[in-house]
C-alpha cells in the first residue's frame, strides 16, 4: 500500500505510522536503523547506553541511514542533560520518556523542533503530559511489555483519544503485531502503533540468538505475566527461572540483588553510588514509588542485561509484551513493516467496500 499517511507520520518524518519502541539493550543502531529504512520511526535506547557511547550509537544510526529517528532516556539518569543536548546537536527528530522530564529541559528540546513523545498509561497521564510539552504521545495498554498498567488496549486507547480531544498525534502500543492491529488502532482514533515486542523479535534486535529463540518457544501468551516481584510496580514477563525466583524472594533478599545489581550497573552506566543513591531518592520523591522500589527499579537492567547483553535468559529478566506468544518466528524489519502495511491496505479496501446507508435501526 503506496499511501498510509497520518499526522503521526507527518510529524515525525516516517513513510508508515508505525514506531519501534525504545527497549533497553535491545533497540540499538541496527535495528533503529533498519525500523528507519523500511518506512517506520525508531528509537534508541538511551537509558541504557553508557554515557561515553551514546554520541557514538547516535552517529552510528546516521551511518546506517538517512531516515529520521528518536533517542529514549528518562529524567532520572544522571546524564539527562548530555542526552539532550546530544539529541539537539546532532538534529535528532524526537526524544521518548516514561517519567517526563523538567518543564526547562522539555521546553529546550521543543525550542530546538524536537518532538517530545513521553509513555502513557491512563487518560489523566495524558492530559498531565499534554500540558507539561509533549507533542505526541505513545499510549500503552496492559498488553504491553515492560512497566505496564492495567487497563487493556481497545479500552484505554479510546478513553485517551477522548480526553485529549485530538490535540496531538497518538500511537497504540499494547498488543500490535499485524495490519489488523493497525487498523484498530485508526479505527479507534489513534494516529498509528508502536511496537516493541514485535521488533524485539526480529533479526536487526540486539539480543543473542539464545535470548530471542527464548521468546519464540514462549508459545503461550498465558504464561507471559504482570509480575511485582522486581520493584513493587507491575511490569509484564516471561515466567522464567529468575522471575519465579524473585516472586519467592522476601524483602531482604532482594535488597540483596538489588546491591550486587547496583555494583554491576555502577561500571556500565557510569554513575558513582552517590548519582545512584541520588537517583533513587529523587525517584522516590516524585511520589511514584519507595526508596528501596526506586533502587529496585534503578538496577533491574543489570538483570535484564543477563539476557540481553550475555546471552543467559534464564538468569536473567524478560521483558515482554504478550503478543510474543502469538509470534512463532524472527523476520527483517523490513518484512514486518511491509506485512503490516500490506495488510492494513487490504483490511482498509474490504472495510471500505462495506454497504451502509447510515442507519442501524
Amino acid at each position: 500500500m503506496k499511501h498510509l499517511r497520518t499526522a503521526l507520520c507527518d510529524l515525525l518524518g516516517c513513510r508508515y505510522p508505525i514506531v519501534q519502541t525504545a527497549m533497553g539493550w535491545v533497540s540499538g543502531p541496527e535495528l533503529v536503523a533498519a525500523s528507519g529504512n523500511a518506512g517506520g520511526f525508531g528509537f534508541l535506547a538511551g537509558a541504557t547506553i553508557p554515557p561515553q557511547d551514546i554520541e557514538n550509537e547516535i552517529l552510528q544510526v546516521r551511518q546506517l541511514t538517512d531516515a529520521p529517528f528518536g533517542v529514549n532516556f528518562h529524567m532520572y539518569q544522571p546524564n539527562a542533560q548530555q542526552v539532550v543536548d546530544l539529541v539537539i546537536k546532532h538534529g535528532v527528530r524526537a526524544v521518548s520518556y516514561s517519567r517526563s522530564p523538567g518543564a526547562d529541559m522539555i521546553r529546550q528540546l521543543r525550542d530546538n523542533g524536537v518532538v517530545c513523545m513521553p509513555t502513557v498509561g491512563l487518560p489523566k497521564h495524558a492530559i498531565k503530559a499534554i500540558e507539561l510539552g509533549a507533542t505526541a504521545l505513545t499510549v500503552q495498554g496492559g498488553e504491553g511489555g515492560g512497566h505496564t498498567g492495567s487497563v487493556p488496549t481497545s479500552l484505554l486507547i479510546p478513553q485517551v483519544i477522548d480526553a485529549v480531544a485530538g490535540q496531538v498525534p497518538i500511537a497504540a502500543a499494547g498488543g500490535f503485531r499485524d495490519g489488523r492491529g493497525l487498523v484498530a488502532a485508526l479505527a479507534w482514533g489513534a494516529d498509528g502503533i508502536a511496537m516493541g515486542t514485535r521488533f524485539l523479535m526480529t533479526r536487526e534486535s540486539a539480543p543473542p540468538e539464545v535470548t530471542k529463540q527464548r521468546y519464540v518457544q514462549c508459545t503461550d501468551p498465558a504464561k507471559i505475566i504482570v509480575s511485582k516481584a522486581v520493584d513493587g510496580l507491575p511490569q509484564r514477563m516471561i515466567n522464567n527461572e529468575t522471575l519465579k525466583r524473585l516472586e519467592r524472594a522476601g524483602p531482604l533478599r532482594k535488597l540483596c540483588i538489588a546491591v550486587a545489581s547496583a555494583f554491576r550497573y555502577r561500571h556500565t552506566s557510569g554513575a558513582s553510588m552517590l548519582q545512584m543513591l541520588r537517583s533513587g531518592w529523587a525517584m522516590s520523591k516524585s511520589g511514584d514509588m519507595s526508596l528501596a522500589q526506586s533502587i529496585m527499579s534503578a538496577n533491574a537492567p543489570m538483570i535484564i542485561q543477563r539476557s540481553m547483553i550475555e546471552g543467559q535468559p534464564e538468569v536473567g529478566l524478560l521483558p515482554s509484551g504478550q503478543v510474543a506468544g502469538v509470534i512463532n518466528e524472527l523476520r527483517s524489519c523490513a518484512d514486518v513493516i511491509q506485512d503490516i502495511v500490506s495488510e492494513a491496505g487490504e483490511r482498509l479496501r474490504f472495510l471500505s467496500g462495506i454497504e451502509h446507508d447510515g442507519d442501524c435501526s
